[in-house]
């Protein structure tokens, strides 16, 4: 993957999943100790990589990988919502 096609790649992680958006995995199948399907959590961040930095409402903060691992959004932030997030996930 050459450079604008990974910038293009993080930039729409950004995009389509801001800090607030709540997602339900589905699938992780390149973890050893996944998230269990089904839960639910909260986008803190995308990093520069494009994973989305989790709260997951277990309590876990274990990174989604778009393209790796399967989710669905349940619910986006409303614009005037979104708020950059400053720091590490959990």
């Amino acid at each position: 993957m050459n450079a604008n096609q990974w910038n293009y790649r993080v930039q729409y992680a950004r995009d389509h999943y801001p800090p607030g958006t709540r997602v339900r995995l589905l699938n992780m199948p390149d973890d050893p100790q996944p998230i269990p399907p089904g839960t639910t959590g909260t986008v803190l961040a995308v990093d520069d990589a494009g994973q989305l930095l989790m709260n997951w409402d277990n309590g876990r903060a274990l990174s989604l990988l778009p393209g790796t691992d399967s989710f669905e959004v349940i619910s986006r932030p409303k614009a005037k919502d979104v708020q950059r997030h400053k720091g590490e996930a959990r």
